[in-house]
């Protein structure tokens, strides 16, 4: 087997009275801290790799940035800093391009249906498996940050006209609309943005539902606006290349089936939070806003030229932007028809 000299990837065997098998442990990198709804569902996959490999594979889970920051992962992992790690695709735009493509604000408003599109063509589909070998890189798995809404201190945003002159904290496609509707973005990670609203570098953030419990939100924000305002959804697993093919096929195969199901625990695990976390909101007696159907609209109208945008960045990189998106959409419409049919694979079926 072939090791990449950098990485953390060690082998040893495993005995029995009639076999021996290569163990492996991964290291794995994490910018965020050990607790909040992706913690619990990243001990999920780690439980599950383990389980799939019949104890070959197991994670040892680094967290808090303890390897590598979130805006140096991609590089870290390809480099062997680590094994595998969480990505956040919106950190690198030309590297995640293919990923990037679940960020565009393309109208979904489920966080289940989101992750099972996105995942299925990062999956499956070849020219985006290829681009990502040769950055020596595997997709292992995904997850989302459900809906992009706002959090703010000292501001509220009952209407878009209320973003004009704030300070906000937006990444990608969302913070770009956000300019265009006069707010002065700020750079920051979103695990900045608390100290940022405390110190008033900020007056709001994007945010999503599950990290007002898991960062504390709850204690700076004043006003929440539900925007529901598509999803950051190239959050995810990758893992060096290198570790990845120096693997069993068997333990190979059973990474990518614990990878495949964590878009169905995680959606279970994020629905539940996010109802939690808007209820912490409620009970403090945070005001939790929600734009107009108009201003919606409005949201979508603006986005359309940052997909237009990605697809041509898509086509620069050697990729087909348009087939992409076109697969992407044809997707999500599958997996909503699949929920409304079937309903979501962890709810009680009727009889």
């Amino acid at each position: 087997m072939r090791f990449l000299r950098t990485s953390f990837l060690t082998v040893g065997l495993l005995c029995s009275a009639s076999s021996a098998v290569m163990a492996a442990t991964l290291i794995y990198g994490e910018a965020g801290p050990n607790r909040g709804v992706r913690a619990e569902a990243t001990q999920w996959f780690v439980d599950q790799v383990a389980k799939q490999t019949k104890g070959e594979v197991t994670i040892d889970v680094n967290w808090g940035g303890a390897l590598f920051s979130e805006k140096v992962a991609v590089q870290s992992i390809r480099d062997g800093v680590a094994d595998m790690g969480s990505v956040i695709g919106v950190y690198f735009p030309q590297d995640m391009i293919a990923y990037g493509l679940a960020d565009l604000p393309i109208p979904n408003p489920d966080p289940w249906v989101g992750m099972k599109a996105t995942d299925k063509l990062m999956r499956e589909n070849a020219q985006i498996r290829e681009n990502l070998a040769n950055q020596n890189l595997v997709y292992i798995g995904t997850y989302t940050t459900s809906a992009v809404q706002v959090g703010c201190k000292g501001k509220t945003i009952e209407s878009l006209d209320d973003v004009k002159g704030l300070k906000i904290r937006g990444v990608g496609a969302y913070g770009k609309v956000f300019h265009d509707l006069g707010a002065t973005p700020v750079d920051m990670s979103v695990y900045e943005a608390y100290q940022g609203l405390e110190t008033g570098l900020i007056d709001c953030t994007q945010t999503y539902p599950y990290l007002v419990e898991a960062l504390k939100f709850d204690e700076v924000f004043v006003s929440y606006t539900e925007l529901d305002f598509g999803q950051i959804g190239a959050l995810g697993i990758m893992m060096n290349k290198d570790s990845f093919d120096a693997l069993t096929p068997e333990q190979q195969q059973g990474l990518m089936t614990a990878g495949e199901g964590l878009a169905d625990e995680f959606g279970r695990i994020l629905t539940d939070a996010n109802e939690r976390s808007v209820k912490i909101l409620e009970e403090k007696g945070t005001p939790v806003l929600k734009i107009s159907d108009e201003d919606r609209a409005r949201l979508a109208e603006a986005g359309k030229k940052y997909i237009d945008e990605w697809i041509q960045r898509a086509d620069g990189a050697g990729l087909d932007g348009q087939a992409l998106v076109d697969e992407y959409t044809a997707l999500i419409v599958k997996y909503t028809k699949q929920r409304d049919e079937q309903g979501y694979p962890w709810a009680p079926k009727a009889n």
